[in-house]
């Protein structure tokens, strides 16, 4: 099967998206961007890869018709053990890694309470992995650095103190040892992690147990077809470090404004906030960039001044939404300039404002500054459509629609839940017009 995919290498994340020859999409990934940005691609491309096989098991399962109305929660079943095999394979080398630093570490008399200390905090980790990937399980994050770590810290803490142990040990360890794990490729155990996890669902729903056979075919038939990597373009803040040839890196205006136009083709005006750029882009009816705005160097009104927020706050960065949304009024914020951002909100936490109501006030500050972007561009005409990882923060999502109804008035605003791969869509588009369009045969792998 051949297949057309784009990988967005931005500050913060990296995004993937597997379209095929009828530009269906198959499949999204995506992970943090690390500082090896060629590994960070490798893995938001595998994650895309594994996404599209899933896609596939569903295809096949529902027209072998084996599942008899079960399909959802065997697929489901089957993605989270899928996830917890990968999570327990990463663990395992990190434990390995954690062990190697302590022998290289300068520990003198406390490498043995320091080992002892390790064993016990993965074997806790691993007793409770299973329940981190239950049927309703809440994670703060999918990507394992954030999941192990969180775990590692809060375990490692109770397991020092009790062995009256010095726990920036296990801290340093962790730090020393993250890296290297996060950094590494995974991708040739997919398969075998693929099979492991059908047999724990099968033990985990006896029903479709009784019919594996008729199961296990149509996923095995999966697992044997080629997902041929035709064609592969790159986009994002980090294109220049992807590990191919200009001719398969498109600018962020253009895949965004295409991918925009391939999720709303009525879409005219594109409005995409990320971790370190705000971009504002006019597109024609073919999705073709008329013009566009960015903003300057500073981090104001981007995903990075959120996450300034967030710690000034003490709260993790997706906690600001939810807490702007509990406000009863709107505190005027002077500045959106990062470096003044933390003064201001603590001289308004002095004079007495609560804090969801500074929140509501620095959302719609950073939308304020989007508009006047917006307006550089060449304003904002129907239909309107808001992408990046700003857009699944619901209070911008709130002061966005306020202020577009107060200087524009009624008008269509499209969000889509994936919008933070618009832009890695753009770049598969781009790949499928390569090939389909104008016949390039070259490959760029990464």
């Amino acid at each position: 099967m051949r297949c057309f995919i784009g990988i967005d290498l931005g500050s913060t994340t990296t995004k993937s998206v597997v379209i095929d020859e009828e530009r269906n999409i198959l499949g999204r990934g995506i992970t943090n961007s690390r500082s090896n940005y060629d590994t960070a691609a490798n893995i938001a491309k595998q994650e895309a890869l594994v996404n599209a096989r899933f896609h596939l098991f569903r295809g096949a399962l529902k027209k072998s018709g084996a599942l008899n109305g079960g399909l959802d929660e065997f697929v489901g079943q089957l993605e989270r053990d899928f996830r917890l095999e990968q999570f327990t394979e990463q663990l395992a080398d990190l434990e390995a890694v954690c062990g190697r630093n302590v022998d290289g570490g300068k520990f003198g008399d406390f490498a043995k309470p320091v080992v002892a200390a390790l064993e016990e905090t993965f074997r806790r980790l691993k007793l409770e992995a299973p329940e981190l990937f239950a049927p309703g399980a809440k994670r703060k994050s999918d990507f394992f650095r954030d999941i192990a770590g969180s775990r590692y810290l809060a375990i490692g803490e109770e397991v020092a103190k009790a062995a009256e142990l010095r726990y920036d040990f296990l801290l340093n360890i962790f730090d020393r040892s993250i890296i290297e794990v996060e950094n590494r490729e995974y991708g040739d155990s997919i398969s075998k992690n693929l099979l492991a996890a059908l047999d724990r669902t099968f033990r985990v729903l006896p029903e479709a147990a009784k019919r594996g056979e008729a199961i296990r075919a149509p996923i095995q038939g999966v697992l044997e077809t080629a997902l041929e990597e035709s064609y592969v373009i790159g986009t994002g803040y980090g294109r220049a470090r992807l590990p191919f040839s200009k001719e398969h890196v498109r600018s962020e205006i253009l895949c965004h404004g295409l991918g925009a136009h391939v999720m709303y083709p009525h879409t005219a005006t594109v409005l995409d906030i990320g971790g370190q750029d705000t971009k504002a882009i006019q597109v024609d009816r073919q999705g073709i960039v008329e013009s566009f705005q960015m903003n300057d160097r500073c981090a104001a009104g981007c995903g990075r001044y959120l996450g300034y927020i967030a710690d000034e706050m003490n709260m993790g960065l997706h906690e600001l939404g939810p807490l702007a949304m509990k406000a009863t009024k709107t505190v005027r914020i002077n500045s959106t300039c990062t470096v003044f951002a933390g003064a201001e909100l603590r001289d308004r936490l002095s004079l007495g404002e609560k804090r969801e109501d500074i929140m509501a006030g620095l959302h719609r500050a950073i939308i304020l500054r989007a508009m006047s972007i917006l307006a550089r561009s060449g304003g904002i005409r129907n239909e309107f459509t808001f992408t990046g990882g700003v857009a699944k923060n619901e209070a911008a999502v709130k002061a966005l629609r306020d202020l577009i109804f107060e200087n524009y008035g009624e008008m269509t605003i499209n969000i889509d839940p994936d919008s933070i791969f618009t832009g890695a869509l753009g770049g598969a588009t781009f790949a499928w017009r390569a090939v389909v369009e104008e016949g390039k045969l070259a490959e760029a792998r990464v």
